[in-house]
This record gives structure tokens, sequence and C-alpha cells, in this order.
């Protein structure tokens, strides 16, 4: 049996069969994160983690998509713009059949696949290298654009930081994207409060940030970014949207599911010891 034939999301026009069951990939997901984080010594859990279920909700029941042929022509576009997330990527795509799971254990080493920011040339399932904070919407209108030149019939999505949200680009492509009417494109916001070296708030105050997005052309809808069933029905509102780009705030809580990481910017970018992991995937259990 193939990948594709196990899992229901692999196929082109294929839905998981109930959204109670995308929390126990979720929760699945979290504990592969830690996992292979902890294992590699670095990377970046609480923006990887706080994204799960926007990532679950997306390929296991919103993407059209192929495992067995990842550049599928029709297939619709993932592009992860904050690229330091690449474990959530990466846990999602090894689920879905991209790639063995197995290799998730070589996170971050030597001529691995996975590196500790997606690359395009080497990873299945990967459309664009990121890791420059700010560039991902641009390259995301520049897909939708050619899926509209060549007539064909497939969306892109978006996952931003709320920190990148600091970036001129990303404003620059928000206009644009606007200007062009480019409405085969949902960008998602994971608004979790934090990043690098502080609160964002603190650091360049986005507020009030949906007004912001309303007011460069956007269609707009916030949710909670830990609710499959607001963001299921908030990516559906957004696939209905014509004539404007859609937007979705989804406010979420950095490295939700591991308590000593919740809202902790110190595991913005640290790998938990073992101790930590151990406690971390008692509580994932």
């Amino acid at each position: 049996m193939t990948p594709e034939s196990k899992n229901p999301s692999s196929m082109p026009d294929g839905l998981f069969s109930s959204r109670e069951d995308l929390k126990e990939v979720a929760r699945r997901l979290r504990r592969r994160i830690v996992t292979i984080i902890g294992k590699a010594g670095s990377g970046h859990p609480g923006g990887s983690l706080s994204a799960v279920e926007i990532v679950t909700a997306l390929y296991w029941r919103v993407l059209r998509h192929k495992p067995s042929d990842p550049r599928w022509p029709d297939r619709d576009r993932f592009i992860l713009s904050k690229g330091h997330a690449a474990p959530v990527l990466y846990t999602a795509l090894a689920e879905c059949g991209y790639f063995p799971i197995a290799e998730l254990d070589t996170l971050r080493q030597l001529d691995s696949r996975l590196q500790g920011h997606a690359d395009c040339c080497v990873t299945p399932g990967v459309e664009t290298s990121t890791g420059s904070l700010g560039q991902g919407l641009s390259f995301a209108i520049g897909a939708a654009l050619a899926g509209r030149l060549d007539s064909r019939g497939y969306r892109v999505y978006a996952l931003l930081s709320d920190g990148e949200c600091d970036e001129g680009q990303t404003w620059e492509a928000a206009m644009s994207a606007a200007h062009f009417k480019v409405d085969n494109l949902t960008a998602v916001i994971d608004n979790n409060g934090l990043q690098l070296s502080g609160r964002v708030r603190d650091i360049m105050n986005l507020d009030p940030l949906g007004k912001k997005w309303e007011a460069f052309g956007w269609q707009v809808s916030e949710v909670d970014g830990h609710d499959i069933n607001q963001l299921l029905d908030a990516l559906e509102k957004a696939k209905n949207v014509k004539g404007q780009p859609a937007v979705i705030i989804a406010h979420t809580i950095k490295g939700k599911g591991v308590s000593f990481m919740e809202n902790n910017v110190d595991f913005h970018g640290k790998a938990p010891n073992a101790k930590e992991l151990e406690l971390a995937l008692k509580e994932l259990a």
C-alpha cells in the first residue's frame, strides 16, 4: 500500500474523514517536532509548535497535493515564509509520505535533506527555500500570478510569522497582491506574539494588525489558531473570496503543548535537553 492510499489528504481531491481525527494528527506532529529538535540539539521549537494546527488543517483537509508526485503541476502550493519553523513542515511532509518518517531523525545533520531552514533543491514537497524573513509572501504572489497566467486552478497558501511583519517587503507584497487582485492566494499569520529577542509588541508593535491588512486591500479573518474548526472555516471562507487576496490572522501560543515552552522566548531557537525532552513527551502523550 502506498502512502497515498493510507492517507486521504494525499489524494488530489481527498479529504480527511473527521475533524476530530486532526487533533490526533496535531498531537503526533508535536511529539515528532520536539523529538527531532532534541535529537539534533538545535532548532526552533517555539514557532514550530505554534503552527501545528495551521499546518495540519492545510495538509490534511485543504491542500490538493500528491506525495508520490511532489511537482504535480496542479498541486496547491504551500510557502513556509517563516522558514525557521521547518520542523513543523518536515513532520507534516513525512507523515503524508513525501519521504520516510525515519529520515526526520537526520534533522540538521551534514548531508541531510532536512536542514535548519527548508531547501527546495533537496527536500521533496518544499516549494521554495526560505529563512530570510519577509520574502515568502512575495514568492507566493509570484506563484499565484503564474497559476493565473497558465490558466491553472491551484491555490497558494503562505504561512508568515507575526515577527516578520516587521519587514517592509511584507507590506510591499501586501500592496502588490491587492493591486493585482490575487484572489487565488491566502496568507496565514502565526500570531504568537513572540520573536527572537522578545515580544513583538515591544520590538515593533503591529496592532491593530487586522485593520492594517484591511487597509492594504485584503479580506481579513481572525481565529484561534489552535482551533481546527475555526481554521478550516476560515480557510474555506478564504477560498470563496473574489477580487482580493485573503489573510487569516491565527492567534496562537508560542511553544503550544509543552508547558515550559509556552510563551517562553528562550525556546524560540533552543532545543530541549534530555530531561526537558522527556518532560515534553510526557505532556504530549
